[in-house]
Formats: C-alpha cells, structure tokens, sequence
C-alpha cells in the first residue's frame, strides 16, 4: 500500500508562525519577512513528511489565516467594502479575517464559525450579487511549483467546489444554482491550470457530504463533478472526506469519474459497514482514514489493521491516510521534554503519525504481521494497564439520579425572584470573562511556575490586577463585574490543572484560527475535583466592590471538547464526571457569597454529531442534562450564566433553553445576529446577551456602532431580556483597545436605557 497525509499543521513546531504574524501586525516585521518565513515552514513540513517515507503529501495545505478564507479570495469572492481599500493583497486579505480601522478605511472582519465538529474556526465566505467568479490568485500552483523544485511531488488541496458553496454566506437575491455554472467553469480552470504544470493528483476536500444530504444536495453534487472530472485529463482527482461517513451519496461517489476517494473510518461510524455493502470501485484507491487525525493516543494497530484487512479481502486498491488534517493536533511529541516515559509512549502527535502510517504500511506487507516486532509492541501497549480508574469517582456518577438534572424552582419564578434580588437596570452592562492578558500577567505566571517568585508574590501581583480591573469596571459604569482572571492561562487548562485525573503538556499548541493556538490538556483517567479552584479568587474580588461579580467557570462539555478525550471509555462518562466535580465549585462559589456565576459552554456545538438524525441519541441527551447537573442544587437567588461562541446554533435553540439557565450571552457580532431570529421563532424564555462588538478584531466600534447594533437586537428581543456585552472574553486584545470600546458600550446602553425609559 502506499501512504496519505491530507493536511499537515501550518504554525510550525514551536508557533513560529503565529509570533511572526504577530509582529507584523504590529509593524515589527514586513511583509517579506513573513513571506521568508512562510517558504521555511512549507520546506520543513514537506521534508518532514517525505523523509518519514509518505508517498502522497499535500501542498497548499498552507494558509497565512485559514485555507476557506484562501479559496474565496483565490475566486475573488471578496465583497466589495474589502475589495474597495487602498491596501495591499496580503493587507486586505487580513482585513478581511481580522477587520481594518485606519486611514484607509474602517470595516469589520467576516463571520468565524467552527470547522465542522472541531475548535478549528474558519472564515465564512460572503458572496454578493455583483461578484464576479474568476481565478485571480496563484497561491496553489505557487505553492505546488515551491514543492516541486524542492524534489517533492506534492497532491494540492482545495476546499471543494460543493463544501465552498455550501458554506458561503449569500447576501443578496442570487444563490447556489445561480453561481453553480461560474463554480464549474473556474474548478475546471484551476484543473486545466495543474494539467499545465504536470501535477499527478489533486485532492478536493469536501467534508460537507458527511452531513444529511437532500436529493438537491446530491444533484448539486453530481452536476458539478460531472463536468469539472470531464476537464481532468491525465491529472488524477482525489476526493476527499473526513469528520463522518458518506451513507447518503455513497454509490454516487463510486458512479463518479473520481481517481481516488478518500473515507473517514475513524468517526465514519457506517463506512466500514458501506464498503463492506456495496463494494467499491475496482478502478479507483481507497484513502482509508485510519490514523486518527484529531487525537493524540497512538492508533491501536491491531483495531486498524483489521480494517485493512477487510479492504484487502474485497480486492481494493488502498492507500493508508490520516482521517482528516493533522492540522487538529500538536507538531510533535519530542518538544515534551518533561512528560515522562510512562506517559509519553502513548501519544503520537502530527509527526509521530507520519510514522505510525509507515508502520501499518509495513506490517501489513508482512507475510505474517501478528509476529512483526512492532506490531507485537504496540498489542502490548494497549494491553498495559494505565492506572486511570477511580472507584469513587465511579461509584459517585452511578448515584447521580434523574432529580440531580432538574433546578428548583422553574425559571419563570426565579426570573421574578432574581429581579428583586439583583434590582439591575433595564440592559445591564457586563463582559464575558476575562480581561486582557498583558506581557506582565504572562510573566507573572511564567515566574511562579519556575520558581522564580513564591506564592505569595505571585497571589500579590494577581490581587493588584484584580483591584485594577474592578475599579476599571466601576469608572467605566459596568453593572456586572468580573475578576479578569489573571490566574489563568487557558479557560480549560486552568480548571484541568485543579482536576485529578488530567496530565498536561508543555508544547502541544494546536491552532484555533488565525495567530490563536491553544494547548489542550489530555484527560488521562478518571476526573474529581480535590479542593476549590476558583472561590479565593472571586471572594477577593467581590470585595472589592459593592456591585455583583460574576464567578467564571467553564462547562462540563467545554472542558471535554478542548481537551484531548480518553479513548478508553464513553465521552458520556467523561462529561459526567466534569459535571460532579463542577458541581462541587459552583456550590462553594454560593456558599461564600458570589451570587452570580457563570459557566461557559463555549464549545457545545462542537461535537453535535454532524448529521442531525444523530444529534440527541449520541450528543445532547447527555450534554445538555451535564450542564443542568453542575448548576442544579444552587437557590433560586443565584443567578445563573452561560456563553457560547463561534457555531452554528440556530437550530439547536430548543436544547440551548433546555439548558435552563437564567442568562446566555452569545457571540453574535460577526454573523450579523442572525441567531436573534431563531430565538425569536422559539420563544426562548432565557434572558440573553448577542455579543455587540466582535473582540477578535483590533477595531474600536464607536457608541453610535453599538447602539445601531443594540436597536437591531431589541427587534427581536424584549428589553426586559437584554443583557449588553461583548461577543467574548477580552484576554486576546489590549488595554487600548478594551478600555474605548467598553466605554462606548456602556453609553450607547446608558443612552438607550434613558430612552426606554423615558417611552414606560
């Protein structure tokens, strides 16, 4: 067999990337400087992948922001606001990812969702009427070419012609079948560009078809591939899946004139089970996805190589591959220089996974691969007895019952009672959470953790930023404070830090969108909660001010999904698990008289099974009544919060307010608060807060921005209902800008406030 890698992580092994980046946008590096340094990072993670034997690697794997975002503007699906500013393309082009407020001009950035079911965030491509479909960028074959002449035969990767249009936003009256053409005509203009340059392979990946896929979907399907595969000639086209299965458009695949297609049998949980149905074409490769390319535990060889061998059986050509990019995992294992052994031989990062691909290739060509070495070793690993289980911890989550999920009493009660309680006015103020965090906070940190100053300093210096923040928060006339959580370095790292069962990692960054990495902590065994985490923090803050402070807590089902999950048990179990031990904080935070609290479920949607008929028996049946458990036992004067951000969540409104919280604030900003339609159609009883300002762009929105925003919002939604707020936490921006801007927000609701008023 040969071997297949469908993406390889972009910001290099220790984020070199994300630091340049960062420096340019400060003016601290050019545009060439960056460029150098992009050329350098491609050469590395080619050679890295070639010289770990890997046959079939791709180019334009690479993007300075996000590869969606590469193709539309590839297309020239730019609006026109972007388009119009006297900026270079490399400028406009993070205009659009990031906003640009100058001279030149002041426009916000596009919408961010998550890609599919990861905490990878992609830019939602917006198409008006008056654009043009045309190919006038080079980036792929610049960047097949640059491989080339490195000696490296390279399979460019594109976001597919279906995928791309099925996530671009449209904003005027034209749609999907009045661009179907233009889409047809410039994909076959790209092939007939790579059939100049003498490419082998092109992969398309479409991981849209993993979803449930209507008649029209399919038709759609078919009419653009049937055309774009008439222009292939000699090239050979790879079409590529990952993050599910294909049952709805199986057979129509195999109908199809692809060369190549590659299959999820990692989360694909029927694709084992529609080749072994239906067959597969005779004359194309399987790319089978067994390698698992958002994990980090080392593929169990003899689950994997029984796949293989049920390919083999039926007589299919097969390549070995990742089962999706390996841009959703860390770069590489050897960076861990202070994880032990005992922990370390059972992970495999994006490097260690080109390995395992060659192994499993090797093995199976074995005349008998029970008796290879390796495979011996690896049988052996998974045999070991890792030591993660805790009979108390088990027998805790076996106790909880059906009366544990439900609050008492029912909201509409305590929505009266917290009124009294709160007496806040009509739009009260807030933030999400945390405050910025400067070089210093960073250092402070840093210092601690070396030993290079002792608790106690370490505890001085956060209580000085804490004072600061919340005397920030009282100038600026905040209704509802927070502590700025100076404490933490991650919003799900800090907690597992303060949890049994998690270990954690000291260079597994994996980037997030854009310059943003994070390093999710690896749930190793069973979780508990041995002592407070949050509650010293949040008293001393709390006394610093007579108004309401919000303790910050991050769910049960954010904290799985940006972990790295066990394999070994149910993610059921899991969540359950986070939900007792938060349970146990949130009741220690209202025993020591912090009267709001907030639990974040930033990441909910993010494993919601991509195919609806799926959503509740595999997802949500156990995640929404997760988030009522940890919340469940406070008094009816303890007012609850929530956030969510960066998905999709329109159409699991329903669950959200099942959640039953008192307050959910959302990001809405970049999405032009299209989610304030589905509440509306639902009736959503929890009160809310839309995000106002987008706090992942640099811009500065004025008072005026805001209000016109906050009166949009009250078409929807009832003043009584309205809390105002940023669309996420502030830890990202700095002092310049969060300070202006929370100004403007606190005015522009001040100002609305008196005109409600006024109209009583």
């Amino acid at each position: 067999m040969s071997t297949s890698v469908i993406g390889y992580p972009r910001i290099g092994s220790l984020r070199e990337l994300k630091f340049a980046l960062e420096a340019y946008f400060k003016g601290e590096k050019s545009e060439d400087e960056i460029q150098s340094l992009a050329k350098e990072l491609r050469k590395e993670h080619l050679t890295t992948q070639k010289n770990a034997g890997i046959d079939f690697i791709s180019s334009n794997d690479f993007s300075f922001y996000d590869n969606t975002l590469d193709q539309a503007v590839l297309l020239n699906i730019v609006p026109k606001r972007y388009r119009e500013l006297d900026l270079s393309a490399l400028e406009k082009y993070f205009a659009i990812a990031r906003g640009y407020q100058g001279d030149k001009g002041n426009v916000k950035a596009l919408a961010m969702k998550k890609w599919f079911n990861t905490n990878y965030h992609y830019i939602v491509p917006e198409f008006e009427d008056d654009t043009k479909i045309e190919l006038v960028g080079t980036k792929p074959f610049d960047e097949y070419t640059e491989a080339k002449q490195l000696g490296i035969e390279t399979k460019p990767v594109l976001v597919g012609p279906f995928t791309l249009l099925k996530l671009i936003r449209f904003t005027g009256k034209k749609g999907i079948l009045d661009v179907k053409a233009d889409f047809i005509r410039v994909y076959s203009e790209i092939l007939k560009k790579f059939i100049s340059l003498g490419t082998q392979w092109v992969q398309f990946d479409e991981p849209y078809l993993v979803h449930d896929l209507t008649a029209n979907d399919i038709r759609l399907f078919q009419d653009l591939y049937s055309a774009i595969l008439n222009k292939k000639e000699s090239t050979k086209i790879l079409l590529q899946t990952y993050f599910g299965d294909v049952r709805d458009i199986y057979t129509v695949l195999q109908s199809l004139n692809f060369d190549g297609i590659g299959l999820d049998f990692v989360e694909g949980r029927k694709t084992l089970d529609l080749v072994k149905e239906h067959g597969f074409s005779p004359v194309k490769k399987l790319f089978a996805g067994v390698v698992n390319g958002k994990n980090i535990w080392k593929n169990n060889y003899e689950k994997t190589l029984s796949i293989l061998n049920t390919l083999k059986e039926k007589d299919i050509q097969t390549v070995v591959s990742t089962s999706c990019s390996l841009l959703h995992v860390p770069y590489t294992v050897e960076n861990e220089t202070k994880l032990e052994e005992k922990y370390k031989k059972h992970f495999a990062f994006a490097k260690e996974k080109l390995t395992e691909l060659k192994e499993i290739d090797e093995i199976f060509a074995s005349a008998n691969f029970k008796n290879n070495e390796k495979y011996q070793q690896n049988v052996a690993l998974f045999n070991e007895d890792r030591h993660a289980f805790n009979a108390a911890v088990d027998a805790r989550v076996k106790a909880v019952t059906p009366e544990d999920y439900v609050r008492q009493p029912e909201f509409a009660q305590r929505e009266k009672i917290q009124k009294d309680e709160f007496k806040l006015p009509l739009f009260p103020t807030t933030t999400i959470g945390s405050f910025p965090q400067t070089a210093e906070v960073r250092a402070n940190r840093k210092a601690f953790r070396t030993g290079e100053i002792s608790k106690e300093q370490y505890v001085d210096f956060n209580k000085k930023k804490i004072a600061e923040c919340i005397a920030l928060q009282e100038e600026l006339g905040l209704d509802v404070l927070v502590h700025g959580e100076f404490e933490r370095n991650d919003m799900v790292e800090y907690f597992g830090q303060h949890l049994e069962g998690y270990l954690f990692t000291e260079k597994a960054w994996v980037q997030s969108y854009g310059t943003r990495c994070v390093k999710p902590p690896v749930i190793w065994g069973d979780i508990s909660r041995a002592h407070p985490i949050t509650v010293d923090w949040s008293v001393y803050a709390q006394s610093k001010t007579d108004k309401p402070l919000k303790g910050m807590l991050t769910g049960p089902v954010t904290i799985l999904n940006w972990s790295f999950p066990r394999e070994d048990i149910p993610i059921k179990q899991s969540v359950l698990q986070l939900a007792l031990a938060l349970r146990d904080e949130v009741l220690d935070l209202e025993k020591n008289g912090i009267k709001i609290i907030q639990i974040d479920e930033a990441a909910l949607r993010e494993k919601l099974p991509l195919r609806k008929s799926d959503w509740y028996s595999e997802y949500l049946d156990f995640a929404i009544p997760s988030f009522r458990l940890v919340h469940s036992g406070v008094k009816a004067t303890t007012q609850i919060h929530t956030h969510m951000c960066y998905s999709e969540f329109t159409d699991i409104i329903p669950a959200i307010d099942d959640m039953d919280a008192d307050v959910i604030s959302f990001e809405a900003s970049r999405s032009d608060l299209l989610i304030l339609d589905s509440l509306k159609k639902n009736n959503f009883k929890t009160e809310v807060g839309p995000g106002v300002y987008d706090i992942h762009s640099p811009r500065i929105p004025s008072k005026e921005e805001i209000k016109v925003v906050l009166e949009k919002i009250l078409k929807k939604v009832a003043p009584e209902k309205l809390w105002v707020n940023p669309d996420c936490g502030l830890k990202t921006r700095q002092d310049k800008e969060v300070k202006p801007s929370l100004k403007n927000l606190v005015e522009a609701a001040k100002e609305l406030r008196n005109e409600y008023s006024r109209s009583l």
